[in-house]
């Protein structure tokens, strides 16, 4: 008899008890085994979703620090390029370059001061009686000859005028006369007044050099005029009041230009603030400094309904000119394309790679058509190539923030 005919008689078998305890047995351990492996794999699993909810909470984190040093970048460039305000420079550079001009050839030009073109007085500067080195007797050589300019003595012209004040007998109207000379109509205790070209050096010292009220009193006192820093902050109001024509003829100049380029750039005023606002036309320049940088105070100078060729930068209130036809600056987008270039990463060059190859192109063209080479059909034929090359960026697939936005703008 066979060992499993003998276990199918014992019930040791396969088939027999004992054999389906054994089984039953040993599928308790594998399900026990499967147990604790699906508790392993779960663990794991738990484990594996925190450190996933870790790594994208790290993720974001990551990218709003990007955005956010991306935005401080972004303005760190605009903080460069808006420098014209007084005394709004950073800090000083840590090691700055030595001043002065380069020894040897990198020198540059040299220059000398000229001799003037008149003389007022002669002096003659005579040998000594003798040698200061032996005490011998000297013998003249040559006559050399030095200049010498010189502040007059600071002494003030004063002039006084005899104002005939008058009434007309029949309505008893009081009528005072002006000489051309005078700056101001005040009489009494407030009849002693700055003389024109006073006023003119205090302005410009003012404006023109940014020099504070009461340093510009002290150096009118060196020259003998006495004046409070009150009253010089009084005298270019009074000169500013005299401009107002001048100033509104200058800003309607530039209202009527065919093509005027605005800008803004941060300014101070009482260390507060404020714009400085540039208008460029035609034949004319036209300053205004105002508190804000918006559409209303663009419009102070170039008027609401401005209908000539705006050539601007990108800062949005500019397009509320809806009459006038945009032209952006082309350096302004050329920079920006530099800009995008040097902060790529992979693949995120290649747009403003081809956007200043299009710019680029364009001016070669407008040269060309100055130089007269370009016949009018050809241009116009490049022209439809670039607007087509245009439209194909601005219509692609880019979606990374930096550059969409430079062909949403090229799109406006």
């Amino acid at each position: 008899m066979s060992m499993v005919a003998k276990g199918m008689q014992t019930g040791r078998g396969p088939a027999g008890p004992g054999g389906l305890r054994w089984r039953l047995a040993r599928l308790e351990d594998e399900n026990a085994g499967l147990r604790e492996e699906q508790q392993r794999l779960e663990a794991e699993r738990e484990r594996l979703r925190g450190e996933n909810e870790r790594l994208r909470a790290e993720r974001e984190r990551l990218q709003e620090l990007n955005e956010r040093l991306r935005g401080e970048v972004e303005s760190l460039r605009r903080a460069a390029k808006r420098q014209a305000a007084p005394f709004s420079k950073g800090d000083p550079t840590p090691h700055p370059k030595r001043p002065g001009r380069k020894p040897g050839a990198a020198y540059g030009t040299r220059a000398h001061r000229r001799a003037p073109a008149h003389v007022d007085q002669v002096v003659t500067v005579g040998l000594p009686a003798c040698c200061p080195g032996c005490g011998g007797e000297l013998a003249l050589e040559r006559v050399a000859v030095q200049y010498q300019e010189e502040l007059p003595p600071a002494r003030p012209l004063v002039t006084r005028f005899e104002v005939r004040v008058g009434r007309c007998r029949v309505c008893g109207r009081r009528v005072q006369p002006r000489h051309p000379a005078q700056t101001s109509d005040a009489l009494g205790a407030a009849g002693a007044q700055l003389g024109p070209r006073a006023v003119a050096l205090a302005v410009w010292l003012s404006k023109g050099l940014g020099v504070p009220a009461g340093k510009i009193a002290a150096l009118l006192g060196q020259l003998g005029i006495a004046i409070t820093p009150g009253g010089v902050v009084q005298a270019v109001r009074r000169a500013a009041r005299r401009a107002q024509p001048t100033y509104q003829a200058l800003a309607a100049g530039v209202r009527a230009s065919p093509v005027v380029a605005p800008d803004e750039t941060g300014w101070r005023v009482g260390g507060a603030r404020a714009w400085l606002w540039a208008f460029v036309g035609a034949q004319v320049t036209v300053y205004r400094i105002a508190p804000g940088r918006g559409y209303k105070d663009a419009a102070a100078i170039l008027g609401e309904g401005y209908a000539g060729v705006l050539e601007r930068d990108g800062w949005a209130p500019y397009r509320r000119f809806e009459h006038a036809t945009h032209q952006t600056c082309l350096a302004h987008l050329l920079r920006r394309c530099r800009e995008l270039v040097s902060d790529a990463v992979a693949g995120q060059a290649k747009t403003p790679h081809a956007v200043r190859r299009i710019l680029e192109h364009a001016l070669a063209l407008r040269e060309d058509r100055d130089a007269g080479v370009l016949e009018a059909g050809q241009l116009a034929a490049e022209v439809r190539a670039l607007e087509a090359a245009v439209d194909r960026l601005v219509a692609g697939a880019t979606r990374y923030p930096p550059n969409r936005r430079l062909l949403d703008h090229l799109a406006r």
